[in-house]
């Protein structure tokens, strides 16, 4: 029978040091290997993981999702929107997200409509497809939709609200044929009313660059973290809006309040119970090496109301953190220059204490534990700053720009409200560290 070894070295090192140890060892036989052996779910690196996490009950589960007898706290769940070709399908700007999108339309439906009255002339669709086309970025199945002659069409509909990245809003077109994938979320947010009554919580796909979670009342790009995103919304409902159906399983709430000996338990308690563990530091911590490799699973805590309590909290500040109070900051005008609250591209001064915001203005006095609030591989503040920056896609030539005319001061107005929301939110999960994991800690 053959055996696997196995060995690694620092998860940080740079390139560099990994050459040095090579050249240090020279041969295979002068490195110390592991033999390994696979689980019972057939992962051969199991270091770090602990085998009471397979115990908690699955937020979620593939094989079994949207099944009636499913054993999971949600019933079902998708990925995020994928478009494939982001740069037309999202802008910060609504008007030009309409221009870009039409444009693509148009280009593809001449497209369609020369091969289906090709007259069997064009044997292959790769024939009329150009690459370099400045209109379409071209996908799988956007070719086997033109392959099989479905048209594109532009409704003022598809036009929707969508969190491209944590805290930062997009208008989205959303549509089955210009979107490579909708997954699930015809059914989550099918209408703009929708988005008044459901939320979703997203974490990050199996922790690739970091366990990640949030809260949104909107649709969520696949790639929200940087990483594939994973959705268990509250509600489900037709896609024309129609019957609204909780996603938090009967047999969930009987589990909860069953093992709490609380029939006042409601599936709202156990959305916000979730999202509050899900923040534990310990909980995030103890199985980051579980989180790598499948979704999350929730334990019983001692408290289920405290838990439940903060996850309200921490719910109500992350999808309505335009409405929480600007942290206050110094403001900082550079003399000689002329009021202007429009940004090209920020930067952290390399204390982070400061940030500047462009060449009239520059915010100081920035906390420190701003930063401790993380979502994948950034913070928050750290979100704001990569995302709100004027791009131009080389390709395309499409600009978006996140500055608003209508509202100059939105984004120096959002970076205080994001401060504010990180260091409550820093605060409530210090304050969830001191709440028990599991009982008998």
């Amino acid at each position: 029978m053959a055996k696997i070894f196995y060995a690694r070295v620092e998860e940080f090192w740079r390139k560099e040091e990994k050459y040095a140890y090579l050249d240090e060892k020279q041969h295979r036989g002068n490195i110390e290997w592991q033999e390994i052996q696979p689980d019972a779910k057939h992962n051969w690196l199991t270091e770090g993981m602990h085998d009471e996490f397979e115990t908690f009950t699955p937020i979620g589960d593939k094989k079994t999702k949207g099944s009636s007898t499913t054993r999971t706290i949600f019933n079902t769940f998708g990925g995020g929107v994928k478009t494939n070709r982001d740069v037309r399908a999202y802008s910060f700007d609504q008007n030009a997200l309409i221009k870009n999108i039409i444009e693509t339309i148009d280009a593809y439906n001449e497209l369609v409509f020369k091969w289906t009255r090709s007259a069997n002339k064009i044997s292959n669709i790769e024939e009329i497809i150009d690459y370099n086309t400045k209109e379409i970025t071209w996908s799988r199945d956007l070719k086997l939709d033109l392959e099989r002659g479905k048209e594109a069409e532009y409704a003022e509909e598809k036009i929707r609200n969508a969190l491209y990245r944590p805290f930062t809003k997009s208008s989205l077109f959303f549509d089955r044929v210009l979107n490579e994938e909708v997954y699930i979320f015809p059914s989550i947010f099918p209408t703009p009313r929708t988005e008044k009554a459901n939320r979703l919580i997203a974490v990050s796909g199996y922790g690739r660059k970091g366990f990640a979670v949030i809260m949104a009342d909107r649709i969520a790009d696949l790639n929200f973290y940087a990483d594939p995103a994973q959705c268990f919304p509250f509600y489900t409902y037709n896609e024309d809006g129609t019957n609204r159906r909780e996603n938090i399983t009967d047999w969930a709430l009987e589990q909860f309040r069953s093992h709490y000996k609380d029939k006042a338990i409601t599936k709202w308690d156990i959305f916000h119970y979730v999202y509050a563990l899900l923040h534990h530091p310990l909980y995030r911590e103890r199985y980051a090496a579980n989180l790598k490799r499948e979704l999350p699973r929730i334990p019983f805590a001692p408290d289920f109301r405290a838990f439940a309590g903060t996850g309200a909290r921490l719910a109500e500040i992350h999808v309505n953190y335009e409405q929480q109070p600007e942290y206050s900051l110094e403001r900082i005008e550079t003399p000689g220059k002329p009021l202007d609250w429009s940004v090209e591209r920020m930067k952290l001064s390399k204390d982070k204490r400061s940030l500047i915001y462009n060449d009239f203005l520059t915010l100081s006095g920035i906390p420190p534990d701003v930063f401790e609030y993380r979502l994948g591989n950034r913070s928050a503040l750290e979100w704001i700053i990569d995302q709100y920056q004027v791009s131009t896609d080389k390709r395309s030539g499409i600009t978006n720009d996140p500055n608003r005319d209508d509202d100059p001061e939105y984004i120096v107005r959002l970076i205080g409200q994001v401060l504010s929301v990180s260091v409550e939110t820093t605060k409530l999960v210090q304050s969830l560290a001191n709440e028990s994991l599991l009982s008998g800690q």
